[in-house]
C-alpha cells in the first residue's frame, strides 16, 4: 500500500523550522502591540459570496484559484484566500466598524490553488493588519511604519523596497478604465490571451501583467495619474510628506495596481529581490468603500498583508534568525528503574511548577543509563537529573550532572533540588 503524502503546496513544517517561525511570530505580535493594535480570528471557511463580492470576480483568485465547494446543505464555501474580506465580515457582524475607530491584527493559513514555487504555496501563512475609521493619509503611514518596524527589528530593512502608487478613487478608475479598456481594444493585436480577456472586464488588471509583449505595447497607454481626481491627489501628496518626514524611503510606481479590486487612493508593496527574482512580501492599500460593498454602513479603512513563507525565507538566506531561536531545553530527567516513574513524575511536576520557564525532558519508555545518558546528551540540555537508587530502597538523594565535557557532577537531597538546579542555570522562581 502506497503511504499517503501531504497536498502538493501544502507543506509540513518540522519541529527544526518551527522555532524560526516562532521568532518571525513573536516579533510581528511584537510591533503591532506597540501601535495599539488588537488581534482578532476568524474562520478559514466562509460563503464563497464574501470573497466575490470584495476580491472581485473577474480576478485571478476568484477565477482559477479559490479552494470552492458545495456542502451537505448546499452551501457554496471557498476557504478563505486573503484575510481582509473575512476580518471586514466579522468586524462587522459584531458590531465592531460604525462610528468606530479599530486597529486589528490576525494571522494565519490562506489557501490558493496556484502554482507552488519558491516561497509560495498553495496552503500559505499571513500576518494581516486593518485599521477601520481614520480617514486621513496618516493611518495610511501608521500601517506601512509598522511594515518598516518589523523589518527594523527583522534586520531586513535594508533588503526591502517600499512602492507605492495612488490609483484614485472608485470613480477615478471608473473613468480611467473606460479609457484604458479602448486604448486595450485599439492595440488588441500586442496582447496576449490573457490580457484580451480582461480588457473590457478589468483592464486595469492588464497593467500587472508580466508579459514583456503585454508591457511595451502598454508604453504609450493612457496614465492613470491623468485621472485621479484633486482630492485624491492631495491625499497622496500629504502621504508622501508623512513618509518622509518618519525617514522611510520609497520609490513612485505608477503602474501599481494591486490584484483585488476593492482598493482606492494609496496603495504599496515591500518588494525584494534577495530571494532570486524580485519579489513582494507584503502588500496593502486603502479600501474605503469595502465595509459597505459588503452590506456595512461606510466606513474608511487601511491595511496590509504579509506572507510568512517569505519573510522566513528571507531570513534563513540572509541569516538574519539569532541561534537563540532555538527550541532550549534546560534539564533531561535519567530515570533508572521502572519503580522511579512515579517519584520522576513527581519531581519533574515540581520543578515545572517551581520554575515556568524551565524546559525539563522527562525520560519516558525505560531502558540502558548509558542509553538515556546519550539521549540527554542529544537533546542538547545542560544539565541531567539521574534518579537511580538501590532495588526497594526508598529514593532521597538525585545526582546533578553537567552535560558537558567535564562532566562534573554532584548528589542533592530531592528537597533541594531545586535551590542547586536555580544555582547551576541562574534561574529564579
Amino acid at each position: 500500500m502506497a503511504k499517503l503524502q501531504a497536498i502538493r503546496g501544502m507543506n509540513d513544517i518540522l519541529p527544526d523550522q518551527t522555532p524560526n517561525w516562532q521568532y518571525v511570530e513573536k516579533c510581528f505580535q511584537q510591533v503591532v502591540h506597540r501601535y495599539g493594535y488588537r488581534e482578532i480570528r476568524f474562520p478559514i471557511l466562509e460563503q464563497t459570496q464574501l470573497f466575490k463580492r470584495s476580491i472581485g470576480e473577474v480576478t485571478d483568485i476568484v477565477e482559477k484559484e479559490m479552494y470552492s465547494f458545495d456542502d451537505r446543505n448546499g452551501d457554496n464555501l471557498s476557504l478563505r484566500p486573503e484575510g481582509t474580506a473575512g476580518c471586514v465580515r466579522a468586524a462587522d457582524q459584531h458590531g465592531l466598524l460604525f462610528n468606530q475607530q479599530q486597529r486589528l491584527w490576525y494571522q494565519g493559513p490562506m489557501f490558493r490553488h496556484e502554482r507552488p514555487q519558491k516561497g509560495r504555496y498553495r496552503q500559505f501563512q499571513q500576518f494581516g493588519v486593518e485599521a477601520f475609521g481614520m480617514a486621513g493619509p496618516d493611518i495610511d503611514a501608521e500601517v506601512i511604519q509598522v511594515c518598516a518596524s518589523l523589518w527594523q527589528d527583522l534586520g531586513l530593512e535594508k533588503f526591502l523596497t517600499l512602492e507605492i502608487n495612488n490609483i484614485g478613487s472608485a470613480e477615478d478608475r471608473k473613468r480611467y478604465a473606460a479609457a484604458l479598456s479602448a486604448f486595450l481594444a485599439f492595440h488588441a493585436d500586442e496582447l496576449d490571451d490573457d490580457a484580451r480577456n480582461r480588457m473590457h472586464s478589468n483592464p486595469m488588471r492588464v497593467l500587472d501583467s508580466k508579459n514583456p509583449a503585454v508591457q511595451a505595447a502598454l508604453k504609450s497607454a493612457p496614465a492613470l495619474v491623468d485621472y485621479v481626481s484633486d482630492e485624491s491627489i492631495a491625499h497622496y501628496s500629504e502621504l508622501k510628506s508623512l513618509l518622509s518626514q518618519v525617514g522611510i524611503e520609497f520609490v513612485e510606481s505608477p503602474r501599481l495596481v494591486r490584484g483585488l479590486d476593492y482598493y482606492n487612493n494609496c496603495v504599496f508593496e515591500w518588494t525584494t529581490d534577495s530571494l532570486g527574482a524580485q519579489g513582494t512580501v507584503c502588500g496593502g492599500g486603502r479600501y474605503d468603500g469595502l465595509v459597505e460593498q459588503l452590506g456595512g454602513k461606510p466606513t474608511v479603512a487601511a491595511g496590509f498583508a504579509m506572507g510568512v513563507e517569505r519573510l522566513v525565507l528571507m531570513l534563513d538566506s540572509l541569516g538574519k534568525i539569532p541561534e537563540a531561536t532555538s527550541q532550549v531545553i534546560d534539564v533531561y530527567m535519567v530515570v533508572v528503574g521502572s519503580e522511579l516513574a512515579g517519584p520522576a513524575q513527581l519531581l519533574a511536576k515540581q520543578l515545572r511548577q517551581q520554575f515556568p520557564e524551565l524546559g525539563l525532558i522527562n525520560h519516558c519508555g525505560g531502558g540502558k543509563s548509558s542509553n538515556q545518558m546519550k539521549r540527554a546528551f542529544n537533546s542538547g540540555a545542560r544539565l541531567a537529573i539521574v534518579l537511580e537508587t538501590e532495588s526497594g530502597q526508598p529514593l532521597e538523594t538525585v545526582k546533578i550532572r553537567h552535560l558537558n565535557d567535564s562532566g562534573d557532577s554532584i548528589s542533592v537531597e530531592i528537597a533541594n533540588c531545586g535551590e542547586k538546579l536555580a544555582e547551576f542555570l541562574s534561574i529564579s522562581e
